[in-house]
Order: C-alpha cells, then structure tokens, then sequence
C-alpha cells in the first residue's frame, strides 16, 4: 500500500508539474516582486503585459507581481485560441481563474485595464474565494448606449467602428491609437499603442474588437462581492466619467476614483497617479 500511495504522489505531483508548465508558456506568465501577496496585472484590448511596466516599480517590494499576455495577445500560446470559448468575455475570466489555481494563487489582487476590467468582474464572480480585491483601470461594462444608461456611442457608432477594424485593421489602428491614447504631448504612447495593436493577429483581433465592444455585463455587476477600486479619468475616449460613476453605483462595494488626467492608458501616460490611487485603496482595505 505505501509503494502504490508513492507512486500515486509521484504522478499526481508531475502531472501538477506540467499543468503549471503549461499554463505559464500558455498565458506567457511572467513572476517578479519580492512580497507574497500576488498582485496580478490583465492587460486591455490590443496590448500587452508591457504596457504595464511603469507600474511595477512601485509595487515590486511589497508583492508578487504576476503578468500574463491574455489569450491571442503579446506573446500568448496562440494555438490555443478557440473562437467558439472566446466568443464572451468569460472565456478569459475562465483563463484568469485557471492561472490562478494552476499558480496556487490566493487572495489575489487583480488589476484589470479596459475590457480586462470586465473580464475581472467575472473572474472574480466567479471564484470569489481566489480574490481579495479588483482594481479596474477605466472600465466600461456596456459601449453601447441602451434605455437609460449612456455608455458613450450609439449602436451604429459601434458597428462603424467594427466594420472599419474588419476591413483594414491596420489602417484603423494607426487612427485609433492617439485618440484612445489621449496624450498629444507625449506622442511616443500613442506609437507604442499602435505598435502594439499591429503586432497582434489580425484575425484575432477583429474578434476579439467585436466581442468587447458589443459585450453588456451591466448585470453582472450588482453580482459582485469582491471589494473594488473603479478608476476613471476626466477626459477619456472610450470611457467616459459617467460610465464610472454608474458602475460605482451598481457595485455593492465599491470605491471610485476620478483621475485628473486624459486618455484611456493613465497607468502608461500618468503612472504615478494612477499607482498612488491603487496603493491608498489598497492600505485601505488590508
């Protein structure tokens, strides 16, 4: 009996083994940071992990920092990518969930940037237990606007913007960029937002354009329980302060953050701001 209990460790421990292997070559998952608690960053539409390195800095002493490229992104295991699971946004909460498990993560803070910031509302609806906390860096639970609630364009502002990412993605990438960028005086993050956008597959990514901005998970928020931080900014394309302000009111804990700045990247075009309002909600709720 002790011989076959060994064997079975044996092979439940390897099998554990390449599960996580697997997972981290994946997701293109990247471990730094020298505290315990982890602190997982989800990047938005069209870019990558990168895209949050003048954030680190500021959080590598006190967490375990965890970056991964979402599925079809970066330097993701596109092989792995499936239209039909893909086709809603839970398919990357699911993914979010299984790093977590595959990684043994635990009271996970989560920090998810545009639509990355939904894909966390249902991460952690769905494995409540795995998170302490959601930091969603100007979301939007709904583009469209629809009855009373106003999520900034019309059903045929949407379309034109998918029909344009169908029929030349590159073209619309490069007009794209510095109006989801806002920063005119720092033209370089608009570049680099562009870059990014190219450098994804083009197949892909009109997919995954279409599913995010034709996605509503204004229902899903009256089911969260997680406790949130809602960072918006004053001035933003894609998400206006309102749309904060209404996803403040539906979350039933929940704090909002105005920044004083433009563009939908503060973390990229105004990292300080943008940690400081992490780290103060942060304190606040250990």
């Amino acid at each position: 009996m002790h011989f076959f209990a060994s064997v079975h460790s044996y092979f439940l421990i390897k099998t554990n083994m390449s599960f996580k292997t697997n997972t981290l070559s994946k997701f293109n998952i990247n471990l730094t940071g020298n505290g315990s608690q982890p602190i997982l960053f989800v990047h938005g539409y069209g870019c990558d992990q990168n895209m949050w390195r003048k954030l680190l800095p500021y959080f590598k002493d006190n967490y375990k920092i965890v970056l991964m490229d979402l599925m079809g992104a970066g330097n993701s295991d596109i092989e792995h990518y499936n239209f039909d699971k893909y086709d809603s946004l839970q398919g990357y909460a699911d993914d979010i969930v299984e790093i977590c498990q595959s990684l043994e993560l635990s009271n996970v803070i989560l920090v998810g940037h545009s639509v990355s910031a939904m894909i966390g509302l249902l991460a952690t609806n769905s494995a409540p237990e795995i998170f302490s906390s959601l930091i969603m860096v100007t979301p939007s639970p709904c583009y469209i606007n629809k009855e009373n609630y106003q999520g900034g364009f019309s059903t045929e502002d949407i379309d034109n913007l998918i029909n344009a990412v169908e029929s030349n993605y590159l073209g619309w990438s490069s007009e794209i960029a510095p109006a989801i960028m806002g920063t005119p005086d720092q033209p370089e993050l608009a570049e680099e937002l562009k870059e990014s956008f190219c450098r994804n597959n083009p197949t892909i990514a009109k997919h995954f354009a279409k599913v995010t901005f034709t996605s509503d998970n204004r229902a899903n928020l009256l089911k969260s329980q997680t406790n949130t931080l809602v960072i918006q900014v004053t001035n933003d394309f894609l998400a206006a302060q309102k749309v904060g302000e209404y996803i403040h009111h539906q979350l039933p804990k929940s704090k909002l953050e105005i920044l004083q700045t433009h563009g939908h990247c503060p973390h990229m075009s105004n990292p300080k701001i943008t940690t400081d309002a992490i780290a103060n909600f942060l304190i606040l709720n250990e």
